[in-house]
């Protein structure tokens, strides 16, 4: 929407994602915690995703919500009892950056059937802002997925919504998977573009020229990543956790959560282009 400064814009956001203070580590939940799980980050994305839709909050909320999480939990060793109220509190965070109108302290507390106070709330949220030192603002997946999912379409005859919808189902899948936390968010952005164009099209090269030269990323770096998301996408990790399965099934999404995808991805799509 701004071509003359696009380029300077990616260029920012990439710098700016690579900054040791807006980046969680990638082993937390194995060198920070000692009672939280990989499978209790998960479920709790999963309820966060519903809220999120209950209180009909955009997209970008839900990735900073996460991202908040990931950076606080890399920072400071929390009980699984108060692992909830992080989310929340969290959430309460990005809607206020995010929203014109975030709901209200009592709304997260209701949302939690009042097992946490209004002051639980606000003295997290207190804790969450020191920790992350006000840094709010943070290049997410779905900031880079936008930017790539345009490019991605330059190929089809007409805007293709099934694929754009395909790209944000993707990308937000990936929040639920604690082992994409190391990756940058531009990469994992890449690797969700790379899996929509191979899912719609099986046959065809899912990665170019351009697509390589806007996101930075060959073919041949994205293999880890593409191959979580498609086993993500497959139900083959956290298949238990519906909720962002549910949502992208709707006609508004185009059901993309429905469609099916080859088992394998051929080796030599991972070759560079």
């Amino acid at each position: 929407m701004c071509q003359e400064y696009a380029d300077d814009i990616l260029e920012y956001l990439r710098q700016m994602e690579m900054e040791v203070k807006r980046r969680p580590l990638a082993d937390y939940i194995e060198k920070v915690q000692r009672d939280v799980s990989v499978n209790m980050r998960s479920v709790l994305v999963d309820w966060l995703v519903e809220v999120a839709e209950e209180y009909k909050l955009l997209p970008d909320a839900l990735y900073l919500t996460v991202s908040y999480i990931d950076r606080y939990l890399s920072l400071n060793v929390i009980s699984r009892q108060r692992l909830q109220l992080l989310g929340v509190s969290s959430m309460l965070i990005a809607s206020k950056y995010e929203e014109i109108s975030p709901p209200h302290t009592e709304d997260f507390c209701y949302i939690t059937d009042n097992t946490y106070t209004k002051q639980d709330v606000v003295k997290m949220e207190a804790d969450v802002l020191k920790t992350l030192k006000f840094e709010m603002g943070s290049p997410t997946v779905k900031t880079f997925v936008r930017r790539f999912a345009r490019l991605a379409q330059e190929d089809y005859k007409t805007p293709n919504l099934q694929l754009e919808f395909l790209s944000y189902y993707l990308a937000e899948l990936s929040l639920l998977e604690y082992s994409c936390v190391k990756f940058l968010p531009s990469l994992v952005a890449a690797s969700v573009t790379f899996l929509s164009r191979f899912m719609i099209k099986p046959e065809s090269h899912p990665w170019n020229l351009p697509l390589e030269q806007l996101s930075g990323y060959k073919a041949s770096d994205l293999k880890e990543c593409v191959e979580i998301l498609h086993d993500l996408q497959s139900s083959r990790r956290c298949g238990n956790l519906v909720a962002i399965r549910e949502k992208y099934n709707q006609h508004k999404f185009k059901c993309v959560s429905g469609l099916s995808s080859p088992s394998v991805i051929p080796a030599t799509f991972f070759e560079d282009v």
